[in-house]
């Protein structure tokens, strides 16, 4: 192999690295987590976590057993396909809430960055299967 042979194959190399760790973890690898669970509990670690989605300080989730200590100025987080038959405007609520409703507490986790897309759709996961 040439010295220009090993070059461009290490540029091509390197534009693969680059391309891949641009695409959303649910590409890369689906029903994982960067932690190695499932997406499922990826979407509940971040519906727990005090610096991410912070549910359980407004909303109980009877289901979860580690859901202590819930808020209550929420509705339960309970029977979701039902009450979001439309799985879209159940992301839209957790991206921003007060496109429906103006005078919501909730706050705008996708309008405002404190959750990225990709775990808005984990969070939306987790809710789904739950």
């Amino acid at each position: 192999m040439s010295d220009g042979q090993i070059k461009g194959n290490a540029m091509r190399f390197t534009l693969i690295i680059l391309a891949t760790l641009s695409l959303p973890l649910s590409l890369i690898s689906p029903g994982t987590a960067a932690e190695g669970g499932s997406a499922h509990d990826t979407g509940r670690n971040i519906t727990f976590d005090k610096k991410k989605g912070n549910c359980l300080a407004c909303h109980a989730i009877p289901n979860d057993p580690a859901a202590t200590s819930p808020g209550n100025i929420g509705t339960p987080l309970i029977g979701m396909k039902s009450r979001f038959p439309d799985r879209s405007k159940l992301r839209a609520q957790i991206w921003d809430a007060t496109v429906a409703n103006q005078k919501t507490l909730m706050p705008p986790f996708g309008r405002n960055k404190i959750l990225t897309e990709a775990e808005i759709d984990l969070v939306v996961d987790y809710l789904y299967g739950i």
